[in-house]
């Protein structure tokens, strides 16, 4: 069944997981799945990295949650992507009973050896999209969204209307990336509802762990971090290093959340880092949803 369909009208958590790399962390990485089911999430997906590297793993992780009760969503990049590969994926998830897909662009090539991997009829997240609109119509298709705009486009305007050209594909909902400033996410909302788009979009919150992942995740995806929180950040680490960062960081992702929910947003999707303890004193502190 697709997630639109079992959207409630009341707030949700969604997580995201990413897959470990080798097969002796899974005991561990499922010990985080079991924690965090106490926050009843209505979906989680699951990453498989740059590049594609962790897919076989990705679906045999969408695979053990779905055995356990879960609605999955694995992500699909355009890397690597020909119809041969996405029938092969799309089908062996029917085969899995999931129903539901994020669809995304992923890291285009950087080099002339990797565009062997680069098909240009799958170039955008709105060709795969349409791909599994046109040849899998039963599935469940979510899309991703800037709040502060994608670091290639030229102009926030350039930006939403490939956002909006994906649901016109055939997308059934948006979850946003990380973002700092709650007002990007409500901008990003205003602007899509104004130019016709009225399927649901979930925000999607980061917590911040340490000062060496807010550079690193600045770098990847450009979004703006507000000065006085980043000022923040910094003076937590001169008084108590990483440890005060991360719970500096677990009080401001609690308080975008509330401040989220009191604007009457469908869900929050948490971006777990597997890190379960974290996500749980998030949800602890800002409220029951």
């Amino acid at each position: 069944m697709k997630i639109t369909e079992t959207m409630p009208t009341s707030p949700f958590y969604s997580l995201e997981f990413f897959p470990p790399q080798e097969e002796g962390q899974m005991p561990a990485f499922f010990e985080v799945v079991e924690k965090l089911r106490s926050l009843s999430p209505l979906y989680v997906s699951v990453t498989y990295g740059a590049g594609g590297l962790t897919q076989k793993n990705t679906l045999a992780i969408t695979a053990r949650l779905t055995e356990l009760g879960l609605t999955a969503m694995p992500h699909l990049t355009c890397v690597g992507a020909s119809r041969e590969n996405l029938n092969s994926f799309l089908s062996h998830l029917r085969t899995l009973k999931v129903d539901n897909v994020m669809a995304l662009r992923g890291d285009p090539p950087k080099s002339q050896a990797d565009k062997a991997g680069w098909n240009a009829e799958f170039s955008h997240a709105s060709d795969l999209v349409a791909f599994i609109r046109r040849f899998y119509p039963d599935f469940g298709i979510g899309v991703a969204a800037y709040p502060s705009a994608h670091p290639e486009s030229a102009t926030f305007r350039e930006d939403r209307l490939h956002t909006k050209n994906k649901l016109e594909a055939g997308a059934d909902f948006i979850v946003t990336q990380l973002f700092f400033d709650v007002r990007e996410y409500f901008e990003l909302v205003e602007r899509l509802r104004a130019m016709g788009v009225n399927k649901p979009i979930v925000p999607g919150i980061l917590p911040i762990l340490s000062l060496d992942s807010v550079r690193r995740i600045l770098s990847l995806c450009g979004a703006n971090i507000p000065g006085a929180f980043y000022l923040s950040l910094e003076e937590a680490f001169a008084r108590g290093g990483n440890q005060a960062v991360k719970e500096t960081g677990i009080k401001f992702a609690a308080r975008q959340i509330r401040r989220l929910l009191d604007s009457g947003v469908p869900g929050i999707h948490l971006y777990t880092l597997n890190q379960a303890e974290v996500c749980l004193r998030i949800a602890q502190e800002a409220g029951k949803l």
